[in-house]
């Protein structure tokens, strides 16, 4: 059976993968910093990646990956095919980089693992998903600054989360 904690996690993981595909449907570019913009999914994949490693560690691979299989129906369901099928190979390949580097890193630490992962998974997925999506990388410097912000704030809120809480293994 499933944990609550392990429910939650993968509950918010699958929905940013077809928020994401929403907002770049519906609103278009957004301002990332340093001059540089990004299709608006680019904050909500950036907490995605974050809350892919807190899935992972509560429910393990393989519920990750009927994760990104269910974000991807939805993504289907609510998005456009050309962004379905971007966002699903980019989290795809984005998973499995991620894994990569991830798993090895694990034993020093959550925090470590996550951000040296997270690295790894950006890049991957926004290389990927902008290719195939729009068929060029024009914003990958403002999808890599949107990302690297949401996942600093999210490791940062986690960082604090577990110092206030040593008992956390979150």
């Amino acid at each position: 059976m499933i944990s609550v904690r392990a429910s939650v996690a993968l509950t918010a993981y699958v929905a940013t993968i077809p928020a994401a595909n929403m907002l770049v449907t519906h609103v278009g570019a957004v301002p990332v910093g340093f001059g540089y913009a990004a299709p608006a999914g680019v904050y909500m994949v950036g907490l995605a990646l974050v809350l892919r490693d807190l899935a992972r560690e509560a429910a393990g691979r393989a519920a990750i990956l009927a994760a990104i299989a269910t974000g991807a129906v939805l993504s289907w369901l609510l998005a456009t095919p050309e962004l379905a099928i971007a966002s699903t190979a980019a989290f795809a390949l984005s998973e499995t980089l991620d894994y990569a580097v991830y798993e090895p890193l694990r034993r020093r630490g959550l925090l470590v693992a996550m951000a040296a992962s997270n690295a790894v998974g950006l890049l991957a997925d926004s290389v990927v998903f902008l290719w195939l999506a729009f068929g060029s990388l024009a914003f990958l410097p403002g999808q890599l600054v949107g990302k690297a912000w949401m996942t600093a704030a999210a490791i940062t809120v986690i960082f604090a989360w577990r110092a206030r809480r040593p008992e956390a293994t979150a």
